[in-house]
């Protein structure tokens, strides 16, 4: 039987304060026998002479209904991507998604669409191109295999927050705009702040590092702005980082070895949370070795100039097909598809960071290759108030700009350091995706401020 909509109002909650408790595709397996109530879209709808199948999409999955000839023909006009309420028995079904169905159904459309999807969204693949998917994030997004890398993201996230958790770190939320536009070389948006210049905030470092007076172990989750004019498969003006610091620490190497923590809770968290996604893309999950293999960046060097048509060395920073030529050379040695590249120039990294310990050059400070791409970046940071100042002199810098977070080291910062993971590029990584865009729900780049 089918309904249509009315101006009735509708259930409230899943615990059936107002209607009858439902329940997901997911569950259907143990409710065999028994009537339950399903609500979602329509998938898909395949109209057969005596018998009409129907295929539910809810949050958790696909569920078949099988409706008989009595009410094949009201289904005709009845559009995919429809929302749906669907009351019936659940049969056994070996045949069926997760061997059962939905039988003796009686469907209320609660919603119906006025325009149809730009293309099937039960063909298997995507046949748009990236701009159609972006543009119309809205409804290509329903697609289980363009859905599917933000439950890889989503699930990422958790790992990395419980990681953090279970090692004693405190979570904070810091501002995304700054007085100061001077935290780091890249470029910054600017807006106006009740008549004031302000800009978005590059990353939260000043702040989780002020923080590590307070809190000691510090993590943040939120979006970082960049105006760089990069238009590249691997560049977003706005992306998700992933940022811990952490105080009372040797040097870096105690940095990299919680990071290595964190990106093993991260990839427990996907098999865990976001298993039905990974299987859908047929994806194989990494595995984070308990030390990863680490090669300073002037060994680096050496070997790429040894085993490569180019010689960088004397460059002050590692180029893509350089980092992609390092994680096959680390896959091969080592059988890791994670390396930290070590103490790169200091003139590379900013004014904060500690220089390396008897060759001031070099900085104890890390990049992480993951799959051929930088993913993280961290180390050590200045902690005396006195080191500075003389880093910015060395620099030609006035400390003006910086008053505010130079007064946290006035009174007294223990060695401290930390990192920001690039939460998309991860997924992209993780995933295969070609572009990282196809792990942000709604990019902003150089072109796109919209949808």
């Amino acid at each position: 039987m089918i309904s249509r909509p009315t101006t009735e109002a509708g259930p409230t909650t899943e615990a059936g304060t107002t209607a009858e408790a439902r329940t997901l595709a997911s569950e259907l397996p143990e409710h065999v026998g028994r009537t339950v109530v399903l609500r979602g879209w329509l998938h898909r709808s395949r109209v057969l002479k005596a018998v009409t199948f129907l295929v539910l999409r809810d949050r958790s999955g696909l569920a078949q209904v099988v409706v008989h000839d009595a009410c094949v023909p009201e289904l005709e006009g009845l559009a995919e991507e429809s929302v749906i309420e669907v009351s019936g028995t659940v049969t056994a079904n070996p045949k069926a998604p997760g061997g059962v169905e939905v039988t003796s159904p009686q469907v209320t459309v609660v919603s119906a669409p006025t325009a149809a999807p730009l293309f099937d969204l039960f063909r298997p693949t995507v046949p748009a191109s990236l701009p159609t998917v972006l543009d119309h994030a809205a409804v290509t997004l329903r697609h289980p295999r363009l859905r599917a890398p933000h439950a890889i993201s989503a699930a990422s996230v958790a790992g990395f927050r419980a990681a953090l958790d279970g090692l004693g770190f405190t979570e904070i939320h810091t501002p995304k705009v700054v007085a100061s536009a001077t935290e780091s070389g890249a470029n910054v948006f600017t807006l106006d702040w009740f008549g004031r210049p302000a800009y978005l905030a590059q990353s939260p470092q000043f702040f989780k590092q002020t923080m590590v007076g307070v809190f000691e172990r510090v993590y943040e989750t939120g979006p970082v702005f960049r105006a760089e004019p990069h238009d590249t498969a691997r560049h977003l003006a706005q992306y998700t980082s992933l940022d811990a610091e952490l105080g009372f620490i040797t040097d870096h190497r105690e940095v990299m070895a919680v990071l290595g923590q964190v990106l093993a809770g991260m990839v427990a968290a996907v098999r865990e949370r976001a298993g039905e996604a990974c299987a859908l893309l047929e994806l194989e999950l990494p595995s984070v070795p308990e030390e990863i293999p680490e090669i300073h960046f002037e060994a680096a060097q050496e070997l790429l100039a040894a085993h490569t048509d180019e010689d960088p060395r004397g460059e002050p920073d590692l180029a893509p097909a350089h980092e992609r030529w390092l994680s096959a050379w680390a896959l091969r040695e080592y059988g890791s598809e994670f390396l930290f590249v070590t103490g790169y120039p200091t003139a590379k990294r900013p004014f904060y960071t500690h220089p390396e310990p008897g060759r001031p050059q070099f900085a104890n400070s890390f990049d992480l290759l993951f799959r051929g791409l930088e993913l993280v970046t961290g180390g050590q940071r200045l902690h005396r108030y006195e080191d500075y100042l003389a880093a910015l002199a060395a620099r030609g810098e006035s400390p003006e700009p910086y008053a505010g977070y130079l007064d946290a080291f006035r009174h007294g910062m223990p060695p401290h350091g930390g990192f920001a993971l690039g939460l998309e590029r991860w997924t992209a990584r993780l995933t295969g995706a070609d572009n990282v865009r196809l792990a942000t729900l709604f990019p902003r780049d150089l072109h796109r401020l919209t949808p």
